[in-house]
């Protein structure tokens, strides 16, 4: 793996980054939550750039500036259409398309948040396990992503996350154990 993989409790729009991943609704509406501080801490350009850029599917990404904000880039990964839920499938397919796209746009750092796991409803617990599980398979393949940080709102999301990254290392770990037999 040539990226490192960090957690951090805090503010994502406060990070400094390539890119921030805003968790998205498929008609690229910045509403409330994570969108709404987006909207209302980058300015209005990136809701009309996502005004021309149009929908997107459910577990794809789009990128736009990020006006006032303190990053270069926002992915927006549609985690779920406007006015329904997140699923395992979108949060993967969302996460893979921002990294991939990240890449793309040739950035060394990404702040991701944990899609879906909000007003989309989808387990906390199994929304970090997936999206642990993508950081590393992305980390180990051919991109110029550096560091992937999710940035999370709260200790208890913060806990969920750090406990998903420690059982992902240790079951890494008796892989390689076994392999040795």
């Amino acid at each position: 793996m040539s990226g490192r993989l960090t957690l951090v409790e805090g503010d994502i729009t406060a990070q400094e980054v390539d890119a921030i991943v805003n968790a998205a609704n498929s008609e690229l509406q910045l509403g409330s939550g994570l969108a709404g501080a987006i909207r209302k801490k980058g300015g209005p350009s990136i809701q009309a750039e996502c005004d021309a850029h149009g929908p997107i599917q459910v577990g794809e990404a789009a990128v736009t500036g990020a006006g006032d904000l303190p990053a270069r880039f926002v992915i927006h990964a549609a985690g779920m259409s406007l006015g329904s839920g997140a699923s395992e499938a979108s949060v993967r397919s969302a996460t893979r398309h921002s990294f991939a796209l990240a890449s793309e746009k040739g950035c060394a750092t990404i702040a991701v948040p944990a899609i879906g796991a909000g007003i989309g409803g989808f387990s906390p617990q199994r929304c970090a396990e997936v999206m642990i599980e993508e950081a590393r398979t992305h980390l180990d393949g051919e991109t110029s992503l550096q560091e992937i940080r999710f940035v999370l709102h709260g200790e208890p999301m913060f806990r969920v996350f750090e406990s998903a990254k420690d059982a992902y290392a240790v079951r890494l770990q008796m892989e390689r154990m076994r392999n040795r037999r």
